[in-house]
């Protein structure tokens, strides 16, 4: 026995233990998350799949013409039609299901706890070590659980996925709730708004380029991650990247990954146009306090 095994902890034994008795106990409540985010990416991969591929390019041509104008939608129109010219629309298309069944729900926890964190020190304080330590992990270690918890498939994809992008919206979502100008916080107080009218009035508006760019990097990286997460069964671009590799096929590997890259331009370009319009603007009085138009416009005009 050499020196290093007399020292040995059996620190991997006791996380294998556990693994088995959270999937003992709590194996019923990992079944219905597979169920509902399994139901999640089969109703959006059948809303992408099943109409004629013509119809997607439009819809998402009109997302990227309201977004930044027709430069964007030629853009987007020419790299979606590249995409099934190379035969890859099909996988595509499961990608982009597999990341936007993601970024919803990494949205939808991450925005409620970076404004949770940004109201209470207590909550930021508990928040900020576990955002660090899953920023900090590299994105294969994610697979890890996801597989043993769910099996194979695509939600231990979703589920890491999920776990690698949640961490800027939560950071930058706290960021902007916490840069809103305390002076204007303290006059919606001044004239009696409720916290909840200052948090939708005032602060969320103030916020929403800071929370906007959360939601640009969740994107990024849940599609990032969508691709690995083939690793496990997901289905996608990733398969064939995966493939290319094993293979040494440049070909299959050139067009897969250009596929990739084309759908991450079009998502990165449309949420930072989102981001970019209507910016920010000082919240009028009227907002806060709930008068009316009417007795606003009798205001003097300097004031």
């Amino acid at each position: 026995m050499g020196g290093d095994d007399a020292i040995r902890i059996p620190l991997g034994q006791w996380v294998s233990d556990l693994i088995d008795w959270v999937i003992d106990t709590f194996g019923g409540f990992f079944d219905v998350i597979a169920t509902i985010f399994g139901g999640l990416y089969t109703s959006v991969a059948w809303l992408f799949l099943t109409p004629p591929f013509w119809v997607i390019i439009i819809a998402i041509t009109a997302i990227a013409w309201l977004a930044k104008g027709y430069k964007l939608a030629i853009g987007t129109v020419i790299g979606l039609l590249l995409i099934g010219a190379v035969g890859q629309w099909t996988h595509a298309m499961q990608t982009i299901a597999l990341t936007l069944v993601a970024v919803v729900i990494a949205v939808v926890v991450a925005i409620p706890v970076g404004i949770w964190a940004a109201r209470s020190q207590t909550v930021s304080a508990i928040v900020r070590p576990i955002l660090d330590f899953l920023q900090t992990m590299p994105a294969f270690v994610y697979l890890i659980p996801a597989i043993f918890l769910f099996g194979v498939g695509v939600v231990p994809g979703i589920v890491a996925t999920i776990l690698f992008a949640i961490a800027p919206g939560v950071r930058l979502t706290e960021l902007g709730i916490r840069g809103v100008d305390k002076e204007v916080v303290e006059a919606g107080n001044a004239f009696g708004a409720t916290p909840g009218r200052i948090l939708r009035q005032i602060q969320l508006p103030l916020a929403r380029p800071s929370i906007m760019a959360g939601v640009n990097q969740v994107i990024m990286l849940s599609l990032s991650m969508a691709v690995i997460a083939s690793m496990v069964g997901a289905p996608g671009l990733g398969r064939d990247i995966i493939q290319a590799l094993s293979r040494v096929d440049i070909a299959l590997g050139f067009e897969a990954g250009l596929a990739v890259v084309i759908i991450a331009m079009i998502l990165d370009r449309i949420t930072g146009a989102f981001a970019a319009t209507g910016p920010a603007r000082r919240p009028r009085r009227r907002a806060v306090t709930g008068e009316s138009p009417a007795t606003a416009e009798k205001e003097p005009a300097g004031a």
